[in-house]
């Protein structure tokens, strides 16, 4: 009774959200986003009101295709309680106490008799009012999210959808939580499965692939397996432009999966300009790139493990992001994660910051910093790792094929 209504109070709420099991598409996932990003849900931030609302919904979608309850006691919820706010050390708690926050992962799972199962994830949660995270310089304001993780919510989905036909595996579809925070949600998975994980064969993530532009896609973690890049490359049957990182590390849940040497990778559309800020819409949403994106996931979750036959070989990697230095001053420029040549490639340049305040641009490629040259995200960080604030330093660019040098005051 409590499913129907909640499908009821969600269908009436949302007369644009289609609750059909028919052939999968971009408007449902549009739809789904349309509702998890909506200004109602305020943000979906952990243990929030929102993000309980946020977790009814994907329940009520993963019943309604058929997924089996795979949280605690029966429910597509599994539960769980932090003592406190640092990302770094997270404390996971056995009681709620004053002071203590509890978020839910939503967990569902098709059963296809399979010898073993792949894991789909995404996280669900975001920044609400934009209190901590958000690189938003006005008032405190709805944080919604559709990007992030808006999109990856919807793909899980689609793919829950899409695999029903293929028995090569099982598939696990987990709505994460707390992945803003620190990963939290991934973090409390790992250490509390509701499956067995050694029949785990690989994990697939999906955080931020709303945004599409110029056919161009990161997949991370490719390192993880040596099988994962014949995969990829089998399945880009829509010629993308891929940047493929073979780093299993990165700040997104896939980490967790690969810290207990699973094998596993994370799709990326790219950085944009709305990140962590109120300006992340629905309107902004690139259905048919998310569709693009669906599709080459579902090719290489049917293929994972020579169709079902066998484990992936896992591999450590460098792991360039356990590394990254401590930083005192910021450029205030978003990276082209996207971007695999020399250089940095600036996909954004934030306001009022000291690359802004400069003349540096967006599409602007860092080549020199400090006398340095720059040849990737990571020298890069490694160069701003040096400088505090009051210090002055030289930038060379290169903008429209000519070098042009900029003097930067942090």
């Amino acid at each position: 009774m409590l499913s129907l209504l909640i499908l009821f109070s969600f269908v009436s709420a949302c007369s644009s959200t289609k609750w059909s099991a028919k052939e999968p598409d971009k408007e449902q996932m549009v739809s789904d986003i349309t509702y998890l990003a909506s200004d109602k849900l305020k943000g979906r931030t952990f243990g929030s009101e929102g993000e309980k609302k946020a977790g009814e919904y994907i329940s009520a979608r993963f019943k309604l295709l058929g997924l089996k309850p795979m949280g605690d006691n029966g429910t597509y919820y599994q539960e769980f309680t932090v003592k406190n706010n640092n990302p770094h050390e997270v404390e996971f708690a056995d009681d709620k106490q004053p002071g203590y926050l509890t978020g839910r992962n939503v967990i569902g799972y098709l059963d296809q008799g399979a010898q073993y199962t792949v894991i789909v994830g995404a996280h669900y949660d975001h920044l609400g009012m934009g209190l901590f995270g958000s690189l938003y310089t006005g008032e405190p304001a709805i944080h919604n999210g559709a990007d992030d993780n808006a999109s990856g919510t919807s793909t899980i989905m689609e793919l829950a959808q899409r695999l029903v036909p293929y028995k090569e595996h099982n598939y696990l579809f987990i709505a994460f939580t707390g992945e803003e925070n620190g990963l939290w949600g991934s973090n409390y998975f790992t250490k509390h499965p509701t499956i067995d994980l050694s029949k785990v064969v690989a994990m697939v993530n999906f955080d931020m692939v709303g945004r599409m532009s110029e056919n161009k896609i990161a997949i991370n973690g490719t390192g993880t397996s040596p099988a994962w890049p014949d995969l990829i490359k089998a399945a880009n049957m829509d010629s993308l432009d891929i940047t493929m990182g073979e780093s299993g590390v990165g700040p997104s849940d896939h980490t967790s999966f690969y810290l207990i040497d699973i094998p596993s990778i994370h799709f990326f559309t790219g950085a944009h300009e709305d990140y962590h800020k109120p300006s992340d819409d629905v309107d902004k949403i690139n259905g048919d790139g998310m569709e693009k994106v669906a599709n080459m996931a579902a090719r290489i979750l049917r293929s994972i493990g020579n169709n079902g036959k066998d484990k992936l070989e896992f591999a450590k990697t460098k792991d360039d992001d356990q590394n990254t230095p401590k930083l005192d001053v910021t450029l205030g420029v978003v990276p082209d994660y996207l971007y695999d040549q020399n250089g940095l490639r600036l996909d954004g340049v934030r306001d009022g910051h000291p690359a802004a305040k400069a003349g540096l641009l967006k599409g602007d490629i860092i080549i020199k910093m400090g006398g340095e040259d720059i040849k990737d995200i990571y020298a890069y960080m490694k160069v701003l790792s040096t400088f505090h604030a009051g210090d002055k330093t030289n930038v060379v660019v290169l903008r429209n094929g000519k070098e042009m040098p900029f003097e930067i005051q942090f």
